[in-house]
């Protein structure tokens, strides 16, 4: 069965997208069968590896509310096993339409059942808020992945995100983890970055992973052509980084199956 994991933090700007994307790219170069789940409204996963979603009928939105299958909105990207189901602009209504559904969390839930055995990971890309959609994602998640910008206000609202995941975990889906946190945008030469790195440890004495990814212009520009990192420039400071965490997150897997 397939290995959820959701990319969430309501800050913005703090490399959620590029987590998703590249993580993703470097698991299915590692082998692995992935898709992405494009939870934000505004698509940037989806164009970010290469998908016109302006153009697309049907998405994420609809499968979420049942008119089609999660299966039938899947589209192909660049790399030969990495899938993307998708995001249009009709996701940016989503919060307010669930507010009266039954099962209203589980909808996402629901809708990846039928296709979770496709494949070894799905990451869900959530969007920078703690609505319903991000809700959503949480409580169909196995695993919660967190991005950490090291910048000044980095912590502020981690508290509240963990007590979210915490609140999942006791009143929907017990078994719901949180995977840990990944360090972004990471720049060595500042006092600021390692200074919250020490802060974020007093979060996640246990499961920071050792892979930090750099501030790194080509990370920034492969989204502009829709690619991802492992395509756009392989030999990369970024690049590297990302195939780092994705072995991390393989190594992890080999522990979990000998737990």
């Amino acid at each position: 069965m397939g290995r959820i994991i959701s990319v969430v933090n309501q800050k913005g700007g703090v490399g959620k997208t590029t987590t998703a994307i590249n993580l993703g790219a470097y698991l299915a170069e590692q082998g692995k069968f992935v898709l992405i789940v494009d939870l934000d409204p505004q698509a940037n996963a989806t164009s970010g590896i290469g998908i016109d979603h302006v153009g697309l009928e049907r998405g994420v939105y609809e499968a979420i509310l049942g008119q089609v299958s999660m299966r039938d909105i899947v589209q192909h990207t660049a790399h030969e096993t990495l899938r993307v189901a998708p995001a249009t602009k009709h996701l940016a209504g989503l919060n307010v339409e669930l507010v009266e559904m039954p099962r209203r969390e589980f909808k996402l839930y629901d809708a990846l059942l039928e296709i979770r055995n496709d494949y070894d990971y799905i990451l869900i890309d959530s969007p920078p808020t703690l609505g319903l959609i991000t809700l959503n994602g949480i409580v169909a998640a196995d695993e919660v992945l967190i991005p950490v910008q090291t910048e000044y206000y980095a912590l502020e609202g981690l508290g509240q995100l963990l007590e979210t995941v915490h609140l999942v975990k006791k009143n929907l889906r017990p078994e719901v983890q949180v995977l840990g946190a990944v360090l972004t945008m990471y720049d060595s030469r500042t006092k600021l970055s390692d200074d919250v790195m020490q802060e974020l440890y007093k979060y996640f004495p246990n499961n920071i992973f050792r892979s930090v990814i750099p501030r790194n212009v080509r990370l920034a520009e492969a989204p502009s052509f829709g690619r991802s990192i492992a395509t756009f420039d392989p030999i990369s400071k970024g690049a590297k980084a990302y195939e780092r965490l994705a072995r991390e997150i393989l190594d992890t897997e080999y522990q979990h199956f000998m737990a």
